[in-house]
């Protein structure tokens, strides 16, 4: 795979596809920028180079074509913002206009283009819709780690229409490939990984390659009470996949026959309704009365797991301890940040998932106290579950 070092943008005109798939308040005002700062080194070289830049990127899921809510237009000055120039505006990304706009560029010039997923065919992987984008440059740059994962036109189909010497992965897709493959396949030991979130079905094939990996496996989130009712607790009205029960047991054993610490909450937040000004008791993870239901982990399992993770030279994190969007119910969450803040203060390395594991950590104040934090949730997620990327093997010519 080539990489951006590898390459002089010396008046070559670059299609990059980046993932500014930002989120608008409802003044349509960016509430956060992480995305658009990430990419702004790949940017910043091409345009160093004497290249010029037409940027693809897709907002969010809209229904039926164009709409203001999804449009990149929003995104236009804090993107003249970012890099200190003009960036203009198309928003036909296939048609004349966009074509024309794209043509006419000079070294050191921006295009921003509209919405990919304003065309049925991007979600679709068209082919003719990807060989179109394709026309809209000489060289095809990859920095949408964050949508990787995707058989989309824009990110796994029109890398083809580019000879393998002009297709080529920006500095954050490389970036987020090197510190995956660091957890992966080179972690200082003890190695904890921490997973929250809802659902087990949702992490279910990242845990089972974990177990190969780890010292510490500590599990949180609403997940966790599919874990106590494994093990014969009493969740009350607690968030529970009962389909998953089985395959919670079969964890627990998994991990006791490779020698993994599967660490478990023993004590939960519960409420009796799901608010953030509602009564809050503590209650045993595997003894939460009816009618009430745990929304984040208890002060005996926040000392439990912060403990651990201080001692850890390597710790991948994705998912919240609980309902980290309540301030009441953001204790858990913050404990885990501020452990792996510490921990990498003495060394560790730490990846934290992308999603919202991603969000806290910067809601939370601790995003420049961490190794390296994923702009990819589900990418990340599938990468280390040892799926190919389809963006990934498109720059590879595979």
């Amino acid at each position: 795979m080539k990489t951006l070092d590898q390459y002089n943008f010396a008046g070559k005109r670059a299609v990059v596809r980046v993932d500014f798939n930002v989120p608008l308040d409802a003044d349509l005002r960016i509430t956060d920028d992480t995305r658009i700062r990430m990419a702004t080194p790949t940017i910043k070289k091409i345009l160093a180079d004497g290249g010029s830049v037409v940027l693809l990127s897709h907002m969010g899921r809209p229904k039926g074509g164009p709409d203001t809510k999804n449009s990149l237009r929003n995104l236009v000055a804090r993107l003249e913002q970012e890099y200190g120039t003009t960036v203009r505006f198309g928003g036909d990304v296939i048609g004349q206009e966009g074509a024309q706009l794209a043509a006419n560029l000079q070294p050191g010039e921006i295009l921003l283009l509209d919405n990919v997923r304003f065309y049925a065919e991007e979600e679709k992987g068209d082919a003719g819709f990807a060989e179109k984008l394709s026309k809209l440059g000489e060289v095809y740059v990859n920095d949408a780690f964050g949508a990787a994962h995707r058989k989309h036109a824009s990110t796994a189909v029109m890398a083809q229409y580019f000879t393998p010497e002009n297709r080529v992965a920006g500095y954050l897709m490389q970036s987020e490939l090197d510190n995956a493959q660091r957890v992966l396949t080179s972690p200082e030991h003890p190695f904890t990984a921490i997973m929250g979130g809802a659902k087990i079905s949702d992490k279910i094939l990242i845990i089972e390659q974990l177990l190969d990996k780890v010292d510490y496996l500590i599990i949180g989130g609403g997940m966790a009470y599919t874990f106590a009712v494994a093990q014969g607790g009493s969740i009350g009205n607690s968030l529970l996949e009962a389909d998953k029960v089985e395959l919670a047991a079969s964890l627990i054993e998994k991990a006791k026959q490779k020698g993994v610490q599967l660490v478990l909450p023993v004590d939960s937040m519960i409420t009796d309704r799901f608010a953030n000004d509602s009564d809050i008791e503590v209650a045993g993870n595997g003894s939460i009365p009816t009618g009430w239901m745990g929304l984040d982990i208890g002060p005996e399992s926040r000392e439990a797991f912060a403990a651990i993770i201080r001692q850890s030279k390597t710790i991948l994190w994705n998912g919240p301890m609980g309902v980290f969007e309540m301030s009441n119910f953001a204790v858990g969450t913050e404990f885990v940040a501020r452990a792996i803040a510490e921990a990498t203060a003495n060394g560790a390395f730490s990846l934290i998932g992308g999603g919202d594991s991603a969000a806290a950590v910067n809601q939370l104040g601790f995003a420049d106290q961490v190794s390296y934090i994923s702009t990819g949730g589900g990418a990340l997620l599938e990468y280390m579950e040892g799926k190919e990327l389809p963006g990934v093997a498109a720059l590879e010519g595979r």
